[in-house]
């Protein structure tokens, strides 16, 4: 089972941008799906985004597209997410989770996660 590590959460502006970080243990980085994840107070775990090992494809949810970017380092088994024009409703707890069988947007289709990182946007 691969480790992950998040990091790079934090307190931003309305209109800020941040980079979430994601370290993975494991010698076969380069064929997990990877994805970052978010719950807010009160609200289920929803899909962020999601990059596919083979190809490199992408998934972003509604919510998020135009303004968040995600990006996989298979050299240093890292995987990151870059969000601008940060607003407030993307206040939440962002986990990154392994999904090393089918391609999958769904978090219960990831096996491993990291412990999360807190994300707050003040308006």
């Amino acid at each position: 089972q691969v480790q992950l590590v998040e990091s790079g959460g934090g307190l931003v502006q309305a209109g800020g941008s941040l980079r979430l970080s994601c370290a993975a243990s494991g010698r076969t980085f380069s064929t997990y799906n990877m994805g970052w994840f978010r719950q807010a107070p009160g609200k289920e775990r929803e899909s962020v985004a999601v990059i596919r090992w083979i190809g490199g494809s992408t998934y972003y949810a509604d919510s998020v597209k135009g303004r968040f970017t995600i990006s996989k380092d298979n050299a240093k088994n890292t995987l990151y997410l870059q969000m601008n024009s940060l607003k407030p409703e993307d206040t939440a707890v962002y986990y990154c989770a392994a999904n090393t069988g089918s391609y999958s947007v769904r978090p219960g289709d990831f096996g491993s996660w990291g412990q999360g990182t807190q994300v707050t946007v003040s308006s």
